[in-house]
């Protein structure tokens, strides 16, 4: 797929995954809105990138996501690339009983319900173009869960499956489907920032987002970046590894 002269939406685009990839697409050429909650990450998004389109929107909230695709469709009629990128990470104890599940609804929400939604709601439009496409981010714990964090792995998990499911529903028509599966990324997702680290643990925004646009260039479908390809790659061990 071409990675220039795009009309791309990302998701969570204000801060890191997203704002790399807005940052990376916008080099290319590539016309770029970002949605993201925080009106202040936003603003300075297109502080640094004046060229850039933002829109405020919580995509946990069901008619968020309509009033955004309606104000897309209206606005960005060539919008043609779709990145579901927005993410919350959340540590759940399932001994303390339902008290750590108080934003559970919102972490689903989020990082599952929102990519099905928009998917639906932009696919009639994205199979009119030429070339078209949905970039799932999912995540190597998608493969080999962490026990901390159970939600965000199930709804990562969850993510796979629908990206393979899409794949197939859409493989005669010009949408293509991709999945990027980073590992641990040097961003504040789950409240801490992490380092990044030479042996691919913890990779950098700006190398996730360049994995990306390498897949959509080579059409690889499915690109598990770093060390992330040992988590699918050795899941069970891997599980016992980093859980005991």
């Amino acid at each position: 797929m071409k990675t220039s002269g795009n009309t791309v939406l990302i998701t969570g685009g204000g801060t890191g995954i997203g704002l790399a990839l807005a940052e990376e697409l916008v080099r290319r050429d590539n016309k770029v809105i970002i949605c993201g909650r925080r009106r202040d990450r936003l603003r300075a998004a297109k502080k640094r990138m004046p060229q850039i389109h933002v829109r405020v929107c919580d995509v946990s909230v069901a008619r968020s996501r309509r009033a955004l695709v309606d104000w897309l469709l209206s606005e960005f009629r060539k919008l043609n690339l779709l990145i579901n990128n927005a993410g919350v990470q959340r540590s759940v104890d399932f001994l303390r009983g339902a008290r750590d599940l108080v934003h559970a609804d919102e972490e689903v929400a989020t990082n599952l319900t929102a990519p099905i939604h928009l998917s639906a709601l932009l696919i009639p439009h994205l199979r009119r173009k030429e070339e078209a496409a949905i970039v799932n981010i999912s995540s190597g714990l998608a493969f080999t869960p962490l026990a901390a964090v159970p939600v965000y792995c199930a709804t990562k998990a969850a993510v796979h499956s629908l990206s393979l499911c899409l794949r197939h529903q859409l493989r005669e028509t010009s949408v293509r489907v991709f999945e990027i599966v980073p590992p641990v990324v040097a961003t504040r997702l789950g409240g801490s920032r992490r380092r990044v680290d030479e042996g691919g643990y913890v990779m950098s925004p700006e190398a996730v987002a360049a994995g990306v646009l390498d897949a959509l260039q080579r059409n690889e479908e499915e690109v598990a970046l770093g060390a992330a390809a040992g988590l699918r790659a050795q899941r069970e061990a891997l599980f016992s590894a980093i859980n005991d």
